[in-house]
């Protein structure tokens, strides 16, 4: 019997997954609005020194706090992008009712990405991924973009981080999911100028 629907998925055979393309994002004085928390943050413990006053210190830090936020939103909207093209593979692979979910995705980039994808990161400065891309996920799944900053309390902006862990949390358990075998997944990591980079010269080597 030949019929497509007798055809049983291999389970085993290895996945070549999109690849996950980070964007660039903008938000005008956000480099400095980091550099500006990071420092206040430094003076209100005492460990440099400042002219301002503590309300200033504390204003620079939460906007620091903010361009935070907005970093990991963007960041987290492009791992949602990446992975729903991966549910769309997987389903096409092992069947539309394999289990596979978004959140077997972020389980698998949080928890054990591939080593290539371990070693770009850390080649990049990122020594906390799972920290980072939790929380990317977590803001994301709360906020589809940046609120205005004033819509968000200082409570909320001094402790996101916070938040956020347990917006993943909250994140994960919203559906049951399969967990992947992460030798079975395959993807590389790119910054999108870099893979702008690499298409190009595919297409020039025709």
């Amino acid at each position: 019997m030949n019929s497509a629907s007798s055809v049983i998925a291999d389970t085993t055979a290895k996945w070549n997954l999109p690849p996950l393309i980070l964007h660039p994002f903008s938000g005008g004085g956000s480099t400095d609005a980091l550099l500006e928390g990071s420092q206040a943050a430094l003076a209100l413990q005492g460990l440099t020194k400042a002219s301002a006053t503590e309300a200033e210190l504390r204003l620079r830090v939460l906007n620091g706090r903010y361009q935070e936020i907005r970093m990991l939103l963007f960041l987290g909207k492009d791992l949602f992008r990446w992975m729903q093209q991966c549910v769309d593979y997987a389903q096409r692979a092992d069947g539309p009712d394999c289990g596979v979910t978004e959140q077997s995705f972020s389980a698998l980039l949080v928890e054990c990405p591939p080593a290539n994808v371990v070693a770009k990161l850390e080649s990049w400065g990122v020594t906390d991924r799972r920290a980072v891309f939790s929380r990317a996920v977590g803001i994301h799944s709360l906020f589809e973009m940046p609120p205005p900053r004033d819509f968000l309390s200082p409570i909320f902006l001094n402790n996101y981080h916070r938040f956020a862990d347990h917006a993943y949390i909250c994140y994960q358990h919203l559906r049951p999911f399969r967990e992947l075998e992460p030798d079975r997944c395959i993807f590389d990591i790119y910054a999108s100028e870099e893979y702008a980079r690499l298409l190009s010269d595919q297409w020039e080597r025709g």
